[in-house]
């Protein structure tokens, strides 16, 4: 039983009762964990946008490099 060795229960109402704590106690850790997953999304989604504009950024610094080239090799 989820309590362990300390409580065992004698007949069908205090299994039923321990088996109400027990789910009520898992219901409460999935709603952490859900809160938990969630703000965890949050700091990916920001580390996405974060890698998305150096990305970007860097593409862009190519770009130019590439029309200046271009453009100073024409005769």
């Amino acid at each position: 039983m989820p309590n362990g060795d300390k409580l065992k229960p004698k007949n069908t109402r205090e299994h039923i009762i321990s088996l109400y704590g027990y789910i009520t106690g898992l219901k409460k850790d999935v709603q952490h964990m859900h809160n938990g997953i969630h703000d965890l999304g949050g700091k990916i989604d920001k580390i996405y946008w974060v890698l998305l504009a150096t990305v970007g950024a860097v593409a862009l610094v190519f770009l130019e490099r590439f029309i200046s080239i271009l453009w100073y090799s024409l005769p």
